[in-house]
């Protein structure tokens, strides 16, 4: 499996550069969770970092590589997003039919 080494910026692990595991498209994780047990037996602290470009090409503004930045508030929920879904806070998202929405048919009674 390939990796890539790859700096973290903020946070505990800024400074930081570690070897992540490529995707089977040849980028690393867009999330990177780091669990830190607790040292009282507590449950453990989740880390979370964002992957963003390191940087772009000039001429054609493709991208040079991965960073890691630290997301302290994580509002990603850690589920998995399909492109068919909704997104989490439209409006119509969380709706479902109810008696009092007519349909077309039920107009002309």
């Amino acid at each position: 499996m390939k990796s890539e080494d790859i700096p973290f910026e903020g946070g505990p692990m800024d400074g930081r550069v570690l070897s992540v595991a490529l995707g089977p498209t040849g980028h690393p994780p867009k999330t990177y969770r780091i669990p830190v047990p607790d040292p009282d037996g507590g449950p453990a602290t989740v880390l979370v970092y964002r992957r963003v470009p390191r940087g772009h090409s000039r001429r054609l503004g493709l991208i040079q590589g991965w960073k890691y930045l630290h997301d302290p508030d994580d509002s990603s929920g850690g589920g998995l997003r399909w492109p068919w879904s909704k997104p989490a806070g439209a409006p119509g998202a969380a709706r479902t039919a109810t008696p009092d929405d007519a349909g077309p048919d039920d107009a002309n009674e």
